[in-house]
Formats: structure tokens, sequence, C-alpha cells
């Protein structure tokens, strides 16, 4: 390759075809293929280490602590889970609507490695994606009201097309934490989706907001409205080595 066509590929930014014109001319060459199929070949590559680029940089933004996929996942371990319902998730409708999910069920039933293999899956597909714990968030928030930048902190959990709020309930949260987790949600109503992952059922959500009936309600009212709630029962996943070798 001469200097001025590789000056030129770096300044258009086409790395993939810089790397690899080349092998693929050689390739063309050999095969005796046409000009234009060249192009569209190099052109095609080029595309594909871009989408591939911008999906790696929407998985480093969400901050996933892990990359799982639904089909690393045992359908076989919990008692009761609707398999139909959640692979039905991974469709993704219910981002395109700013509908809710929220996955309930105990400690070790892979609730949080679904969540963040539908982070992942909207990755794949160019969707912007934030994954969070529920006291990391809460934590987050209360630092940026004590420093002065509380609105452009919770503007990064509002934007994201998916939020996803791990471990919800796990953790006490006092007054102010449910506060601040009731103004992400609420600013996400009918807005964008959220995923959220829970050991307590509806009722007992008032535990994880500080026992305020009225702000539980109120977070309720706007988590609930359009949203997928998945229940998954048994016993922790973390068991099964243990049963196993009894």
């Amino acid at each position: 390759m001469n200097k001025n066509l590789e000056n030129t590929l770096i300044a258009l930014k086409f790395s993939w075809i810089r790397e690899n014109i080349d092998e693929e001319v050689a390739i063309a060459v050999r095969k005796n293929r046409p000009h234009h199929e060249l192009i569209e070949h190099l052109l095609e590559g080029e595309l594909a280490a871009r989408n591939a680029r911008a999906i790696e940089r929407r998985l480093r933004q969400a901050k996933l602590p892990a990359r799982p996929t639904l089909a690393e996942f045992d359908f076989y371990w919990p008692e009761k889970i609707n398999a139909d319902q959640i692979r039905h998730l991974f469709s993704l409708d219910f981002i395109n609507k700013a509908s809710n999910v929220v996955f309930i069920g105990n400690v070790g039933l892979g609730k949080s490695h679904l969540a963040q293999a539908l982070a992942v899956q909207a990755c794949e597909r160019q969707i912007n994606v934030l994954f969070g714990p529920a006291t990391v968030i809460i934590n987050d928030l209360a630092d940026a009201r004590q420093n002065g930048t509380f609105s452009r902190t919770i503007k990064r959990y509002l934007r994201p097309s998916l939020l996803v709020v791990d471990e919800l309930g796990y953790l006490p949260v006092d007054k102010l934490g449910a506060e601040l987790l009731f103004q992400v949600l609420a600013g996400r109503y009918e807005k964008a989706s959220t995923v959220i992952t829970t050991n307590r059922i509806y009722k007992e959500w008032n535990k994880t907001f500080a026992n305020d009936n009225a702000m539980t309600a109120a977070v309720l009212d706007r988590v609930v409205h359009h949203c997928e709630t998945i229940i998954i029962e048994g016993q922790s996943y973390r068991m099964k080595d243990r049963t196993n070798h009894q």
C-alpha cells in the first residue's frame, strides 16, 4: 500500500481496511474477483469492525460485572420458572415499549445472570445500557448531593434506554436512599426501561423503601404499571455442587 492511500485511510478512520487491504487485494487477485466485489468486501469488513467496536464500547459503558448469556442459564435448576416468558424478553420488545422487568426470587437462582444477559443482548443491539447494584446507585446519588453534582449524576441513570438495578432489597435503605431511588424510577417511568432484581415480593417492598407506605405505593405504581414480573423459586444454584456430592 502506498503512503498516499494509507494517509487517506487514516484520515477516513478506515482502520480495518488499512490493516487488511494488502491481504484482501492479494486474495482478490488470486481468485480473480472483480473490483466492485473487492470494494464491497473491504467496506463490509470495515463496517463489521466498527460495529464490534461500538458494541464493546457500550459493554464497557454499561459497567457490567460479567457478560453472561441466556444460553449459559440452567433452566432445569429452579423449581419454578417460566422459560418461555424469559426467552421472549430477549427479543427486547419491552425496551421499545419503555416497559420494565422485575425478577423476584431468593438468592442464587440466576436473577442477576438473566438481568446481565439482557443487558449484554441490548448492547449487542446498539442500545445504551447502565448496570448498578441498588446500593451503589443510592450511594452515588447521595455523594452527588453532597458535592453539588446531583443534576448531572441523576441524568446518568435517567439517560440509558435500559437501566439494570440489581439486588434491590438485599440491604436496608434509609429514608434518603429510598427517596433517591424513587427519583430514578419515577424519572424513567414511561420513558425508558428498567430491569430490577430483588429478593422481595411486591407486598414487602415497603421494607425496601424505609417503611414509607406512600412512597412504596408511588414506586410500585410506576414500576409495575408497564412491567413483566418474573418469579423464580427454588434452592440456590450455589448449592448445586454441594447437593450433587452428598
